[in-house]
């Protein structure tokens, strides 16, 4: 499942921790565990971490091999990475013994973890049998979500309209029936569902026997991390948005945004001449691409990107797409590895951006979509972002089609803002920067 939790992590720090600590006390009492030798203890775990979780541990793969392969890249990784630190200081940043003593204990770790999260997904599909009663684009949808990439797995195992689920009040019981006959464990009711009678009388007698109820609603918001197109006009007024009902919360985002800023800053100055570089070969032109951009309040702003496609794409283009043809080939791989997005960094620091919020989109766009989608401008509520929930879920938007379904994870984010999904969509971001998706 996505939600995996802090438990592996906490596990690659107590094991890489355990072996300072041991080696420090027993193989090499003269060893100082602490100081600097602690800090490259912390940072060799989070690199062990960083790249279990590129490589899509602990949730990702189903076959046991796969799993064996992902956990022997990691610590291989993560030992190739300290070994590079340690030739390029000339010094023993750490012992071999933490070293080469993590790689099997933590390889160890990830399968186990990595099965005991596949074991969990298995149960959690085999808990999760849905039985669906409704109809309309909403309803239709959630097959194909559920194929894609839920938060929470799950199996239909039945589809109803509200006519063929009302059978004849009294005498028939056709969601009843259904429901046993294919062993739903859950009932997902649309609006018209919800409002006929005939339905609810089942329901009820459904619920006495254990089984789950959920609106549409809720099941698109725990189920599937968005909110359902026709509930979006409906409900976007029924919730807090971080940013606005809680002061405190907002004042700790700005200061994360702004140290997080801070600290990736020297890697924009180092990418500027190794991209000035490439551009001399596969992307002549200038340097820096600047564009208008819509932000909080409405709010007008200019944000800056490495160049990515032909000097003379004009700023109000087509929608971009993964595989767009301006795209030169440099800028291609600046897209793939999202270096194009570092100068951005300076409009966090200027506060016209944070790491995690809605993306921000240009004023042509935002006047088009505001006339078609319901509630749109709702967005620019909060502030918008490097990345975001509807980013690490979805992608580019390369239609109004696309920007509708991005507008139902951008709506779950603002009703779920906080710093621990935030946290959450910075991982995805990692995961999907260094396997190389090109969200």
């Amino acid at each position: 499942m996505k939600r995996a939790g802090p438990v592996m992590p906490v596990g690659i720090v107590t094991i890489v921790v355990a072996l300072g600590f041991v080696h420090s006390r027993l193989a090499a009492p003269q060893y100082s565990f602490g100081d600097s030798r602690l800090l490259w203890t912390a940072g060799y775990a989070a690199t062990l971490t960083l790249a279990a979780y590129s490589l899509g541990l602990p949730d990702v793969f189903d076959r046991v091999r796969q799993v064996a392969a992902a956990a022997i890249v990691s610590v291989v990784t993560g030992a190739v990475v300290i070994s590079i630190a340690q030739l390029v200081l000339g010094m023993a940043v750490l012992p071999r013994f933490v070293v080469l003593g993590a790689m099997p204990s933590v390889a160890v770790w990830l399968a186990a973890r990595s099965l005991a999260v596949r074991r969990d997904r298995r149960r959690a599909l085999s808990r999760d049998q849905v039985v669906l009663v409704g109809c309309g684009e909403d309803m239709d949808a959630v097959p194909l979500a559920l194929a894609e990439s839920p938060e929470r797995p799950a199996e239909i195992v039945a589809v109803l309209d509200v006519v063929d689920a009302r059978g004849m009040p009294g005498r028939t019981t056709p969601l009843v029936d259904a429901t046993q006959g294919a062993g739903g464990t859950v009932v997902v009711l649309d609006r018209a569902a919800q409002a006929d009678q005939a339905v609810v009388e089942q329901v009820a007698s459904l619920h006495a026997q254990g089984v789950r109820v959920r609106t549409l609603s809720l099941f698109y918001e725990y189920w599937l991390g968005r909110l359902p197109v026709g509930e979006l006009e409906r409900i976007s007024l029924m919730f807090d948005i971080g940013e606005i009902h809680r002061a405190r919360f907002a004042r700790r985002k700005r200061l994360i945004d702004v140290g997080a800023a801070l600290l990736f800053l020297p890697v924009l100055f180092l990418a500027i001449p190794v991209v000035a570089l490439g551009n001399l070969v596969g992307n002549r032109g200038s340097l820096f691409y600047r564009q208008d951009r819509v932000g909080k309040n409405g709010v007008v702003f200019e944000i800056r990107k490495f160049r990515s496609m032909r000097d003379a794409a004009g700023e109000a283009s087509d929608w971009t797409e993964c595989d767009d043809a301006r795209i030169t080939a440099f800028g291609h791989l600046l897209r793939r590895s999202h270096v194009d997005e570092l100068p951005q960094l300076i409009n966090v620091l200027k506060g016209e951006l944070s790491m995690v919020g809605p993306r921000p989109e240009q004023p042509h766009y935002v006047e088009q979509l505001t006339e078609k989608l319901p509630f749109y401008q709702l967005r620019h509520l909060v502030q918008p972002g490097l990345t975001g929930w509807a980013q690490v879920n979805q992608g580019y938007a390369s239609s109004t089609s696309d920007a509708l379904e991005k507008l139902q994870y951008e709506f779950w984010y603002m009703r779920h803002q906080r710093l621990a999904v935030d946290l959450r969509i910075l991982v995805r971001t990692v995961r999907s920067v260094v396997g190389g998706d090109g969200r």
